[in-house]
């Protein structure tokens, strides 16, 4: 049988691995043996269902969710808090977390505590679950013996991205259901309606209008090559995808998506709402500004904003100002620069960030508010250009052969 143990040696390194044997207790005895004390011995299922196969591929793998971290980090500021050791928290909290994946992450933070890394570092093994910015806030709670205020911030920091996602998402609600339904009619109409028309005309040998010959070419085109199509969909998705996992690649697409019709100024301001505010965090922290910058750039999620805000970092340490430097970035409004000159000539730049990100926040949810009222109008206009194309394509040819037919008459 296999088994999966973890154990200690005499000078408290931890060991963890795999065992074959034939029992627990000859597990034991094999790493006594061998100078390692056991902590635990697990036995390991040598056929694991399909399900549990499935669930190991990343492509099956369930993420931890922002409410889950959310969750966490309330947990551990009330139980920090209140004094209790580290260890014995995240032990707690791993037993009772519902998710599996989270469940596991936890204790392997836990396991490497005990072998005596620090927390950040821990948390550093799992950067798609902590994000740079949240393990630099471990970081300087850790070493402010803050902890417990640390995760206070994160809590807070996390709610607002959680709520901004959720608010982003039904504000697009309405227009995804446009569009989807909206392509859905025109494969109706391509693959259904159109077919038994141009079979009615070609049977009545009619010279059809230009408009009905192009609507007729399309759904033969589709109905031919619809393959082809879906192929060349499906390739230039992957493509597209893999291009924008390089780095000239995600700079080029995040800066389109800044400058897009209606939705790119809103990400923009989102973006610039969520900087201030990590930035505020990480200067109220006690965190040196080049440093702070740098975190927060690797904490963006649009690559050419992280671009400019790296940007102000080297300004910095040249000897320039932050009103210098956020000046030069041109990503600032005039008075957001005469809040961040009063956050330096009083000292208080953390403060004033934090007003700068309620002010973006303000017009966050003010174009949120007016993002539907602004997409509807284009969608009434597409939906009303197109049900027209196909009304007069289908029906020209109707009117033409009942004008021919009274004629003869």
């Amino acid at each position: 049988m296999q088994f999966s143990y973890r154990g200690k040696d005499n000078k408290g390194t931890l060991h963890q691995g795999t065992l074959a044997a034939a029992s627990p207790e000859a597990a034991a005895s094999e790493l006594m043996r061998r100078g390692v004390t056991p902590l635990s011995i697990r036995e390991q299922n040598q056929n694991p269902s399909l399900i549990a196969q499935l669930n190991n591929l990343p492509i099956f793998r369930k993420k931890v969710t922002l409410d889950e971290l959310i969750v966490f980090c309330r947990q551990m500021h009330a139980l920090t808090k209140a004094g209790i050791p580290l260890i014995q928290t995240l032990r707690g909290l791993a037993d009772t977390t519902r998710s599996q994946v989270f469940c596991d992450v936890l204790s392997n933070v836990t396991d490497r505590l005990e072998g005596g890394s620090t927390m950040a570092t821990s948390m550093q093994a799992h950067p798609k679950v902590f994000s740079e910015l949240f393990i630099a806030m471990i970081h300087v709670g850790e070493n402010t013996g803050q902890l417990d205020d640390a995760f206070k911030r994160l809590s807070s920091i996390l709610e607002l991205e959680r709520d901004t996602k959720r608010r982003l998402t039904q504000a697009m609600r309405y227009p995804t259901f446009v569009m989807i339904a909206l392509l859905g009619a025109l494969m109706v109409v391509n693959f259904l309606v159109i077919p038994k028309f141009a079979s009615v005309f070609s049977k009545l040998g009619a010279d059809l209008p230009f408009l009905t010959q192009v609507l007729v070419g399309t759904s033969n085109f589709l109905l031919s090559y619809w393959y082809i199509m879906l192929f060349s969909i499906a390739a230039a998705t992957v493509l597209t995808r893999r291009w924008k996992q390089t780095q000239q690649g995600e700079l080029i697409w995040d800066r389109y998506k800044l400058k897009m019709p209606i939705i790119g100024p809103l990400l923009e301001l989102i973006t610039l709402s969520r900087f201030a505010r990590n930035f505020a965090s990480m200067l109220s922290a006690g965190m040196p500004v080049t440093i702070a910058l740098t975190v927060v750039s690797g904490a963006t999620d649009n690559a050419w904003m992280s671009k400019h805000i790296k940007d102000m970092r080297i300004g910095i340490e040249r000897g320039e100002s932050l009103l210098r430097a956020a000046r030069q970035s041109d990503m600032f409004t005039p008075l957001i620069l005469q809040m961040i000159a009063v956050g330096e000539e009083t000292g208080a730049v953390d403060d004033m960030l934090v007003n700068v990100a309620d002010f973006y926040d303000e017009d966050v949810d003010y174009s949120l508010k007016r993002l539907a009222e602004s997409i509807e109008p284009i969608l009434i206009v597409a939906m009303g250009v197109l049900v027209l194309i196909l009304a007069l394509g289908v029906f020209l040819p109707i009117w033409d052969l009942g004008g021919a037919a009274m004629g003869r008459g």
